[in-house]
């Protein structure tokens, strides 16, 4: 899932060990890109059942990370300090981890992951509507080549080679992650892995309400704890931590890695092959990130030089 503050706007603390950072950064997105192939592993019809599972052992795995980290006062305080821009991260994180486990009943794990890679891009637009900030010529140049791209993978959904409701998932889940990215961002100040653990709880409680029935096998119950404890839950401990360490546009540029090898993994171990037209539409959103990713990150070696 892709990191939620990698708006390539802004920089953050990267001289306490920028290494460091870019490695856990590097494997949140790893950690992640294993989500549809685990997903695919599931044999559980109700995706409302997948959602609560996921989401209880995320939870508990957040809370478990910041018990050990900050320690139960820590933790506490960690929640009470959160407040509304916590509130609404964690309510975009709900609609986000929910609209991904439905999406896949509907749509190709290619098509969720490569629609959501331009979610900084997403981010910059919204940013410019809601506060008006700045956008510069590039920015725009790339936003409209992510529409575009956008446009082409989801063209398979118009003549019914997959379902409209999953890439309608799909766009919703980069909007609610670039709307996230932009309040992260507004309120830097303000440590969102309780936030995360929040939308966890958020979409858990909706997916009892929805569920058909929450009954599970032993195997299957297996593969969920490491699809919500690892998958989820690491994977966004590895992000928060990693992302305070390295500017965010880099942050942003190793987080590609979900988007590359997402469709890789489901391919070779699930022989989910993308269509030609999510693979060419993928590309252009790609090359369309890479792109403003690696011009903003000359810009701020610059200023910071």
């Amino acid at each position: 899932m892709s990191p939620p503050s990698a708006l390539p706007q802004s920089v953050t603390a990267g001289s306490q060990n920028p290494v460091q950072g870019a490695i856990l950064v590097l494997g949140s997105a790893i950690v992640w890109s294993f989500g549809g192939t685990l997903a695919r592993f599931l044999a559980i019809d109700d995706g409302w059942t997948i959602v609560f599972w996921r989401s209880l052992f995320a939870a508990l795995f957040l809370v478990g990370f910041m018990l050990v980290r900050d320690g139960p006062r820590g933790t506490v305080t960690l929640f009470r300090n959160m407040g509304l821009p916590g509130i609404a991260v964690g309510l975009c994180f709900a609609i986000a981890s929910t609209s991904f486990i439905l999406a896949l009943a509907y749509t190709t794990v290619a098509n969720v992951v490569l629609i959501q890679a331009g979610v900084p891009l997403i981010a910059a637009l919204i940013s410019w509507l809601v506060f008006r900030e700045r956008v510069s010529r590039l920015t725009w140049l790339a936003i409209a080549a992510v529409i575009g791209g956008v446009a082409i993978m989801v063209s398979d959904s118009m003549r019914g080679a997959v379902s409209p409701i999953g890439d309608a998932l799909a766009v919703l889940i980069a909007f609610v992650f670039a709307l996230a990215t932009v309040i992260t961002r507004r309120y830097a100040h303000v440590r969102m892995t309780p936030a995360a653990c929040f939308g966890t709880i958020v979409a858990g409680t909706v997916a009892v309400i929805m569920s058909s029935g929450l009954a599970v096998t032993a195997s299957q119950l297996g593969i969920l704890v490491t699809f919500g404890a690892l998958n989820f839950g690491l994977g966004l401990a590895l992000f928060v931590t990693g992302a305070r360490l390295v500017p965010s546009a880099l942050a942003a540029l190793l987080g590609t890695a979900e988007t590359v090898l997402a469709p890789l993994w489901v391919a070779a171990i699930h022989g989910e092959i993308p269509s030609a037209n999510t693979i060419l539409g993928g590309t252009v959103v790609l090359t369309a990130l890479l792109t403003y990713l690696s011009v903003e990150m000359w810009r701020q070696r610059r200023t910071l030089g």
